[in-house]
């Protein structure tokens, strides 16, 4: 789906036009707060990341208007670097996401510890518009860089006895301070159903807004899975673990009750303590009216299948 970019005569004062910003990387990278950040990670990066501006489209993109630069990455969900939205922008900026590997195990035939510049394959990055929204009730709209969940975990060979993807995020207390905390139980852990993780629609992300990916957003892999809440797609990951059996994944260990392994976005169920009819996008003025929350966030066309026949309010 094509992007739209609105006409300069078209757009009000308010609007942001971040399409415009991103692919103008010298004034971007002028204006940005985070200049000295991005140059400094830009040189621990292969050459190749700094052709991602280019890459193609991805064919299941939304044209939504996309979240600002800035709200996307100062406004996160990351306990590993403090529990409130804007922790981790101020705690991980002295993170430091290189070296970084990933070991594979569990039920696959080619198991191992793989450095991330061995996984990432530079012609298969895409761009990816996806909306990810959180249980708190607000979302956004992310030009991701990144490529196929589904393509890099066939790389693996799982064999027929794996039946759930189990994914771990580092575990470092020293350079994550959040898990110096005891607010979950560590280290990260999330999961999908083998047919979920290989649908199309999941991605590992590397990078945003054409740029590496920011700490904060969960440098310097991270997976997204636009039609679940935002706590699936488990950032800074180190371990992916093929299982036969469905993985113990952090928040439905934590709360039971509130946060299930599925956690597909759905109107129909409530979180015990809020509604989640209704979403706020973020950046948006908080006396406009909310939005509906669309069952699969929008993406039901392409996988409410995988859910044919299930009682999604007893698998939530």
């Amino acid at each position: 789906m094509a992007i739209l970019i609105k006409k300069p005569a078209d757009v009000q004062p308010s609007e942001i036009t971040p399409k415009s910003v991103y692919m103008d990387r010298r004034r971007f990278m002028k204006n940005s707060l985070l200049t000295g950040a991005l140059l400094a990670a830009d040189a621990m990066f292969p050459a190749w990341a700094k052709r991602w501006p280019k890459l193609p489209a991805s064919p299941y993109n939304t044209d939504e208007k996309l979240t600002s630069f800035e709200d996307v990455t100062t406004y996160n969900n990351f306990y590993e670097f403090g529990t409130g939205k804007r922790d981790p922008h101020k705690q991980a900026k002295d993170f430091n996401p290189r070296p970084w590997s990933i070991t594979v195990e569990g039920e696959c035939n080619k198991p191992g510890t793989f450095d991330l510049d061995d996984i990432i394959k530079p012609a298969q990055l895409q761009e990816y518009i996806y909306r990810l929204r959180c249980v708190e009730g607000w979302s956004m709209v992310v030009p991701w860089v990144g490529f196929s969940l589904a393509d890099m975990l066939k790389r693996f060979e799982p064999t027929g006895n794996a039946k759930y993807v189990e994914f771990t995020t580092l575990l470092d207390p020293s350079r994550m301070p959040g898990q110096k905390r005891r607010v979950l139980r560590w280290p990260y852990r999330e999961g999908l159903r083998i047919d979920e993780a290989m649908n199309a629609l999941p991605i590992m992300a590397v990078g945003l807004y054409g740029e590496i990916l920011p700490n904060q957003n969960g440098a310097p892999i991270r997976l997204v899975v636009p039609w679940k809440y935002g706590f699936k797609s488990i950032k800074s990951i180190v371990k992916i673990r093929f299982t036969e059996t469905q993985p113990v994944t952090t928040w439905n260990q934590t709360a039971p009750n509130e946060y299930g392994f599925y956690s597909n976005v759905n109107p129909h169920v409530d979180h015990p303590r809020w509604s989640q009819k209704k979403e706020r996008r973020i950046g948006e003025p908080f006396w406009k009216p909310k939005r509906d929350t669309l069952m699969f966030n929008g993406y039901g066309e392409h996988v409410a299948h995988l859910y044919a026949g299930m009682d999604l309010k007893k698998y939530f």
